[in-house]
């Protein structure tokens, strides 16, 4: 099904062409100026330097062919060119219509497909997932949702911080506290146990506590970096070790990401790449991209067009060592290895631009992607208090996500006891619901790239432009279509007749254009476009609602109708909650 926008472009580029002007200039944009008109044309301003005429009579003349539109009401030429439209009742209930019969509701598959891995995780093994990683993960799998409903293969990747020191700084405590395990033994060839010596609380604890030794004591810093250095050139104790700390991190991730609705694809982590870092390094020195400066490998990236100065890219330390550059060269070598993608995206803190400007600049330098295949690094800032600082907790310190997403629920499950709209047995789990939308949409209605207050007073109220409100909105329709079943009506034979008011005409216009806001939002990698869409949506639905006693409607064609379209209004509401990462109770 054809966007909306694009009929009324073809409607306008017909009228171009009959006037005698190229319909290059035809495009057509959402008014900025509502109170006038619904769309807007400002082509002619754009033909005058070509047609050498006045702006005003270029817009004439098209006009004049938009009289009988069957698209257009109204369209007007206004001083010094605009060309201001105003779409026809009948028209846009006729696509209406089709998208209440469409199981797609207007949305579009791509007609070329393409194969993008999104690396939107990061979170580092041993170590609880805090509120520091909540955008990368909400930002990335409402990105990811989007791009799989338009069609698109998203290869969602958790990229695991598995590979460094800490790892040596968990073996060295383990050390210390159970020497006696079989792991430290270096003459022991026999098999080591299938369970790990540690729980994930114990780990949780263990990391820190060698963190802070490290700071303190070089000696006991000196064994860390001996250890690390041990794991990585294949120790088989110390292997093990690594495994069992792998397994119970990532079990404890899942059931963690699990609570957000998170989802990826691959579970792989910075030890996946080290695999490809021999001959990449090879590669780049054999082709002189790569020389040594100071015992160090590096590969310059600065351009002639530079702003500001750009470092080499370090590709090893003096020592020998590979360094996250490093890593992140040899996942890139990986991913093309295994999946070709049309696009490399990465949903990371955006004072790591740096870090990627000189990533990109030497993959592609160096022949690591290929010419055509996009590297994309989306920065998202940083989630604050009221005080505009970081979040933390009421002690000071990170709050860990699990601990953020139950304060949450429980202001959400106090709200609707309160409220008493939900029974008390379904309150709890209406709650889990309702506070994922609060999360969820609390970030994703803002810009990623820019820092903003999480505010849980504001996120799970009812009213404004919150989660909470537009899952009320869906509840409201859902009610109100389940009072009409259980008065024994349907909607069989039901048809969307020509807009009678002008809040109705408002929400049909906003309604249809569902397809161009999906598709735009991914298109821009920005969800906070969709949360625009639907709460300007459901603000239109409840200015209608108020307006018009639907269920007492006389006109038994003109109920239906109004029903079917607030049916075709739920299935847009809830398609799109779908694609941000979360879903609509029965009631709330």
């Amino acid at each position: 099904m054809n966007k909306l926008i694009e009929k009324i472009n073809a409607e306008t580029a017909e009228a171009f062409q009959k006037a005698g002007y190229d319909p290059k200039y035809a495009r057509v944009t959402v008014s900025n100026r509502p109170d006038l008109c619904e769309y807007q044309c400002n082509g002619a301003m754009a033909a005058k330097k070509e047609y050498r005429k006045a702006p005003i009579q270029i817009a004439e003349d098209i006009v004049g062919f938009l009289a009988d539109s069957p698209v257009f009401e109204k369209a007007e030429a206004v001083k010094p060119g605009f060309i201001n439209m105003t779409v026809r009742r009948d028209f846009l209930a006729g696509y209406i219509s089709e998208m209440a019969q469409d199981p797609e509701i207007s949305v579009e598959k791509t007609a070329h497909p393409e194969t993008v891995v999104i690396d939107y995780g990061g979170p580092n093994v041993a170590k609880p997932l805090h509120v520091g990683h909540l955008r990368s993960a909400i930002i990335g799998e409402s990105i990811r949702r989007m791009g799989l409903r338009l069609g698109h293969h998203m290869i969602g990747d958790v990229h695991l911080g598995d590979w460094g020191l800490q790892m040596g700084l968990i073996i060295t405590e383990l050390h210390e506290r159970k020497p006696e395990l079989p792991y430290f033994d270096a003459s022991y060839t026999g098999d080591y146990p299938d369970e790990a010596p540690f729980t994930i609380s114990e780990l949780e604890e263990i990391y820190p506590t060698a963190s802070k030794k490290s700071k303190e004591d070089e000696a006991y810093k000196e064994k860390a970096l001996q250890a690390t250095a041990e794991l990585q050139s294949g120790r088989r104790g110390y292997r093990a070790l690594w495994k069992h700390i792998i397994a119970v991190s990532v079990s404890d991730l899942k059931k963690n990401y699990e609570k957000l609705d998170v989802h990826f694809d691959l579970w792989k982590g910075e030890s996946d790449a080290q695999a490809y870092i021999p001959d990449m390094v090879q590669m780049m020195k054999d082709k002189g991209f790569a020389y040594e400066d100071q015992g160090a490998l590096i590969v310059d990236v600065k351009e002639d067009s530079d702003q500001k100065e750009v470092p080499p890219c370090m590709i090893l330390k003096s020592d020998g060592a590979a360094l996250y550059t490093t890593t992140d060269l040899a996942t890139i070598v990986e991913r093309m290895q295994d999946f070709d993608p049309d696009e490399i995206l990465y949903v990371v803190d955006k004072r790591q631009e740096m870090h990627f400007i000189q990533t990109f600049r030497c993959a592609r330098k160096t022949g690591l992607v290929k010419p055509e295949t996009k590297l994309t690094f989306l920065g998202f800032g940083t989630m604050n208090g009221k005080d505009g600082k970081p979040f933390k907790t009421r002690e000071g310190g990170v709050m860990r996500l699990e601990t953020l997403i139950a304060d949450i629920d429980r202001e959400m499950y106090r709200k609707i006891v309160e409220n008493r709209s939900v029974k008390d047995k379904d309150a709890e789990d209406t709650a889990k619901i309702v506070g994922l939308s609060a999360i969820k949409y609390g970030d994703l209605s803002n810009q990623a790239s820019k820092d903003y207050v999480f505010d849980v007073d504001r996120f799970t109220s009812f009213e404004g432009n919150t989660g909470p409100y537009i899952l009320y909105t869906i509840v409201r329709i859902k009610s109100i279509l389940k009072k009409f079943a259980e008065e024994g009506g349907t909607l069989d034979g039901a048809e969307i007749l020509s807009a009678s008011g002008d809040t109705e005409k408002k929400l049909m216009l906003q309604l249809a254009r569902y397809n161009e806001a999906l598709t735009g939002a991914f298109e821009e990698k920005a969800p906070h476009r969709l949360c625009a869409y639907i709460y300007e949506l459901s603000n239109n639905f409840n200015s209608f609602y108020h307006e018009n006693r639907i269920l007492t409607e006389e006109d038994e064609r003109q109920k239906k109708s109004w029903l079917l379209l607030l049916k075709t209004v739920q299935r847009a509401l809830e398609d799109a909650i779908q694609v941000l990462g979360f879903r609509a109770p029965e009631e709330m």
